[in-house]
């Protein structure tokens, strides 16, 4: 019996893309065959490469969850080319006969017939459940961030869709409604839509995970003095202590307040000081900068 590609991975059907990539990755570092010596383990890397490969194309893993191990003989336009004829459902397939260079048109060939052949038997006279199907949902990082309720709407699709967008989204992250994917054969129950989250990059903050970055723009006298320092979050402002002696690349951790996470704990973010100058001065400021450059032995070169 062939191995299931999700207990290979050690996930479950629900897994999101992030989660099978995670899991890939951890196992890829226990059995690859130059880091795990034992004869099985190649054979164990062979199955989760496999697996992986399926499991993180979203066409082929649809067709997987909807076909299992015989998911390859099915054509890649399979729901194309199905359609309602008389009294079952037909496809149209290429005549035989004429070879590679002597394609004589279509002909038409009972649905059950076809599944029937193709996975023994299973097929004929049962219902088939519809595919799950993947759309795009593109938000902005305070979209992401907030979460709410959104109206959707698909080129080329009647109606739309209302949706419960949980706060904290990631990128990638896919949100399911049950039911509302491809349409089932007979009284099959139909499939899932899945929405892939695409944040939009944002001109201020940066997203690495959960975690958010942003620069933190200090004057020269409060980064050699220290200062408190107001920061703008996603969840509105807050004061960083900026230590004396800081420079350009310090970070500053505020735990907790990167994006939330309703199953677990929330980022943190992350702001770096970059020190910025005048741009002009005006002839105090110049004297004051002059005075300092006379009596201070500091030298960044050589970090003294």
């Amino acid at each position: 019996m062939a191995t299931d590609f999700y207990d290979a991975l050690g996930v479950g059907r629900s897994a999101s893309s992030e989660e099978i990539q995670q899991a890939y990755r951890k196992l890829a570092r226990t059995y690859h065959p130059d880091i795990n010596p034992d004869p099985a383990a190649a054979e164990k890397f062979k199955q989760i490469g496999e697996a992986y490969q399926v499991l993180s194309d979203p066409d082929q893993r649809k067709k997987y969850d909807r076909f299992g191990e015989d998911f390859r003989r099915v054509p890649d336009d399979f729901d194309e080319r199905v359609y309602a004829g008389g009294s079952g459902r037909r496809v149209r397939q290429p005549a035989g006969g004429g070879g590679f260079g002597g394609f004589q048109g279509f002909e038409e060939v009972d649905l059950e017939d076809l599944l029937g052949g193709m996975f023994g038997g299973r097929g004929r006279g049962g219902p088939i459940p519809g595919a799950d199907q993947e759309a795009e949902l593109e938000l902005t990082l305070e979209d992401a961030y907030r979460g709410g309720r959104r109206h959707l709407t698909f080129a080329g699709g009647e109606g739309g869709y209302d949706v419960t967008i949980p706060p904290g989204v990631v990128d990638g992250q896919r949100i399911r409604l049950a039911g509302q994917g491809g349409r089932g054969s007979g009284n099959a129950p139909p499939g899932d839509l899945y929405l892939v989250v695409r944040i939009k990059p944002h001109p201020r903050y940066k997203l690495s995970g959960r975690d958010i970055h942003v620069e933190l723009p200090v004057s020269p006298w409060e980064a050699a003095l220290g200062a408190t320092i107001p920061v703008q979050t996603l969840g509105g402002e807050v004061k960083v202590r900026v230590a004396p002696g800081s420079s350009s690349g310090r970070r500053l951790r505020l735990r907790g307040e990167g994006m939330p996470n309703p199953k677990g704990e929330p980022g943190d973010l992350y702001s770096e000081v970059r020190v910025m100058v005048p741009k002009t001065l005006s002839r105090r400021e110049r004297e004051i900068f002059e005075e300092l450059a006379a009596v201070s032995d500091f030298d960044p070169r050589r970090g003294s």
